[in-house]
């Protein structure tokens, strides 16, 4: 049975040399997510809290879409399910396999082929090397991009490099997915098949959470839903009582 536990989750990140006064003034305006406050003992490191104390629990058959304004924390909140980042303090306990869709660079190397990174692709989600050998006609195929697999794929548009992933990375289905905006993987008749693909996919998976700014979508695909607001989670429960508390929340312009 998969599963996901977070207990009193925090992230923060040291921004060095951020005393002057043009650097504080560019983080005060860009700051929509997260905390910044001063690091105690030095006045020379700003700190953004991207995440504060986050306490979440999933089991099998949730279908979760995280909510909320550009830089509430949600692609950071991604990035610890998938063991990209580590929390500064708390907890995370995580029962089963992970596809992440999103940060297509990850395990691809700009200077190899397509084929060698069907392969490098797979050992970096966990596949052994029989598993990828077995599926890799498949997943050549299904990527549309012929002679092109046999090029570094320094030489692909970041659409080609989408689909290379994406055919890679939905070619088992894991325990957990996790995904970020959706797919975009190139023209629309590629995306109509990805999305196709896609939904084969997700009805195999056991968690899913995702992140976007489409209510559509996260209606589509999740029964409940978590609000996130400047790094901590302020909501949780059914998908639309979630997006009514975020409508009401941006109605009011509140945070």
């Amino acid at each position: 049975m998969a599963s996901i536990t977070l207990e009193k989750v925090s992230v923060s990140f040291p921004i060095y040399n951020a005393a002057t006064r043009s650097i504080k003034n560019r983080l005060i305006q860009s700051a929509t997510g997260g905390q910044i406050r001063a690091d105690r003992g030095s006045n020379r490191i700003a700190v953004v809290q991207a995440l504060q104390d986050i306490d979440l629990r999933l089991q099998s058959g949730d279908r979760v879409g995280l909510v909320g304004h550009n830089g509430a924390g949600k692609t950071t909140l991604l990035r610890v399910l998938a063991g990209i980042y580590e929390p500064n303090e708390g907890r995370v306990s995580i029962d089963g396999s992970i596809v992440p869709l999103f940060d297509i660079s990850l395990g691809m190397d700009q200077e190899s082929t397509g084929y060698e990174n069907i392969l490098l692709r797979g050992l970096y989600l966990g596949l052994t090397r029989a598993q990828i050998r077995a599926r890799f006609d498949e997943i050549a195929e299904f990527t549309e991009l012929g002679d092109f697999l046999n090029l570094p794929i320094r030489t692909y548009s970041s659409g080609m490099q989408m689909r290379l992933a994406f055919a890679v990375s939905t070619s088992v289905a894991p325990d957990i997915l996790l995904i970020d905006e959706g797919i975009g993987a190139g023209d629309a008749a590629f995306i109509e098949k990805a999305n196709a693909r896609l939904k084969q996919f997700t009805e195999r998976v056991s968690i899913i959470v995702l992140s976007s700014h489409s209510e559509a979508l996260i209606k589509s695909m999740c029964q409940k839903a978590v609000l996130m607001q400047h790094g901590r989670l302020i909501g949780a429960g059914a998908t639309q009582e979630v997006l009514d508390q975020y409508r009401a929340l941006r109605a009011g312009n509140v945070g």
